[in-house]
């Protein structure tokens, strides 16, 4: 069989808008799109953190271009990619990666923790893949989103987490479905515990002294027995997002440590 005419999983031309990039999962996103010849728009609240890692790419080559974005802001979403528009005049991948934690019950939650977590994990979804898409019509483009484990199993203490990822899987399927006949593919990543930023500040605030103990046990619940790293997710992130996925679309696909085969 003759070798491919180009290396696999390559984005060489094409314009990619990643959500929530300045740091963890979405930093990963952009470093790995930035390698595979994507041209790069982070968008981020923290807008100095997104400058940071666009200078960074940038220092190595690649085009990239760090967005201040509030998700949860219809006015701040249709200006980010707008902007994409104007800086790229084009889009062919969004990745909306942005998104919250909490840990609680149904009991423990509180409405505003409730109403926070709708905003970011839920309402910022929508509100950037609809701005979006006028884009990638005219790429014919792919949208990949992060859902979770807890979008396909019950989690210990998600309660609010898992209504908002469990709201991501849907939002996936309902836009693959929608948008079949425009050939915009729509797919989400769905992981079990990844070992973030968020991970270690959620350790050291609710466990002082005990950091590495949880840890371990975090780590144990997967049974491959780690967490997983922010760029296995970014890898899978790219092979949905690439033409090697091209008859992929609407699937939600775990990336678990073998915790739906346990």
């Amino acid at each position: 069989m003759p070798a491919p005419a180009t290396p696999p999983f390559r984005l060489d031309g094409k314009v990619a808008a990643i959500t929530g990039a300045g740091s963890g999962i979405g930093k990963a996103i952009a470093e790995r799109f930035a390698q595979q010849g994507a041209v790069v728009a982070l968008l981020d609240i923290d807008g100095a953190a997104a400058a940071a890692v666009a200078a960074a790419l940038v220092a190595t080559g690649a085009r990239a271009r760090a967005v201040p974005c509030d998700v949860t802001r219809d006015q701040d979403v249709r200006a980010a990619f707008a902007t994409v528009q104007q800086q790229f005049g084009r889009l062919d991948v969004l990745v909306n990666n942005a998104g919250i934690g909490h840990v609680g019950t149904a009991e423990s939650t509180l409405e505003d923790d409730f109403d926070r977590l709708y905003a970011v994990n839920v309402k910022g979804v929508f509100l950037c893949t609809r701005a979006a898409l006028p884009l990638l019509k005219a790429t014919r483009g792919a949208i990949c989103n992060l859902a979770s484990i807890a979008s396909l199993i019950g989690v210990a203490e998600r309660f609010a987490y898992s209504m908002t990822k469990g709201a991501v899987l849907t939002m996936t399927k309902s836009v693959a479905i929608d948008y079949l006949q425009h050939g915009i593919r729509c797919n989400c990543v769905c992981p079990a515990r990844i070992h973030t930023p968020f991970v270690d500040g959620y350790l050291r605030q609710n466990y002082p002294g005990q950091e590495r103990a949880m840890f371990d046990k975090l780590s144990a619940w997967q049974p491959m027995g780690r967490m997983g790293t922010p760029q296995e997710v970014a890898d899978l992130v790219l092979f949905l997002c690439s033409d090697e996925a091209a008859f992929v679309t609407g699937q939600a696909v775990p990336l678990d440590g073998g915790k739906l085969v346990s």
